[in-house]
């Protein structure tokens, strides 16, 4: 088994070897057990293995609207078996608001590039103010958008590979939209889905009430309106205690929207 012959072979090339010579001196298992059981025997593959990059962990944080954006791109099913058009989407992190999005028949990076930044201006984004975070699918990484958002004086950031976590407010926003009730098993065309998304996202914009915004709409949130809304639900509580206090356990608070949302909250520093 230690012999030159078998030095570069492993424990079940060996068997099969010696089986076909007409010999049986042990079982793979009995003889990877031996080996391990020889000082020095080096039981473990000796091929060379792909490794990855170390790739960073995204930390985002973003205290208003427009501070940080997420985009991403989703398959919706087209007429026929294994046919699909593409739905790009920005969301905003802390607003919950879809600032721009577009239904395409394939994935392109120049698609990308225009809708980005064709929503940047609609935003009226200023240099320095904002950072783009996505995955890493072609488009995404590619060179023709890193160079049009270092051209306007955006940040990009990029999830780690096969960590959906990295990227949860573009999941979610795509979650929400394919389970709605009428949302189509198949597109007939693309006017159809681009029609389909641009009602799904006009009720998401300005009527869905989004559970992490307090229950308040991403319209209301992103154009500032949160705090009058929050306002007129205390007064309505406040009333209501004042009428009835004894349906209450304490006198009711709307608590006010979140300060900061976060993509991965930096981990405490463990150190007093």
């Amino acid at each position: 088994m230690g012999s030159d012959r078998f030095l570069d072979s492993s424990p079940g090339a060996v068997v099969a070897t010696l089986l076909d010579e007409g010999y049986y001196l042990a079982s793979e298992r009995t003889v990877y057990r031996v080996l391990a059981d020889v000082a020095g025997a080096p039981v473990r593959e000796r091929r060379r293995q792909l490794t990855h990059p170390a790739y960073a962990r995204p930390e985002l944080i973003a205290t208003g609207p427009n501070q940080v954006w997420s985009w991403d791109i989703s398959k919706l099913r087209g007429p026929v078996k294994h046919s699909y058009f593409l739905l790009y989407s920005i969301i905003d992190i802390f607003s919950r608001y879809t600032s721009g999005w577009m239904v395409a028949d394939r994935e392109s990076e120049l698609l990308a590039e225009r809708l980005i930044a064709d929503t940047i201006v609609k935003q009226g984004i200023e240099p320095g103010q904002l950072t783009v975070h996505a995955d890493r699918g072609p488009s995404m990484r590619s060179k023709t958008v890193a160079q049009m958002l270092a051209d306007l004086g955006v940040d990009k950031t990029h999830s780690r590979p096969y960590t959906s976590t990295d990227n949860p407010y573009s999941e979610a926003a795509f979650k929400t939209l394919k389970y709605r009730p009428d949302y189509p098993n198949r597109f007939n065309d693309i006017a159809h889905a681009t029609k389909w998304a641009g009602g799904f996202f006009g009720w998401y914009n300005n009527e869905h009430r989004h559970s992490g915004i307090r229950m308040l709409t991403p319209a209301d949130v992103h154009y500032g309106r949160a705090i009058q809304r929050l306002a007129e639900r205390q007064l309505v509580m406040d009333a209501a205690y004042l009428k009835h206090p004894e349906r209450f356990r304490r006198q009711p608070h709307i608590h006010a929207l979140p300060e900061a949302v976060y993509i991965n909250p930096p981990a405490e520093d463990p150190t007093p």
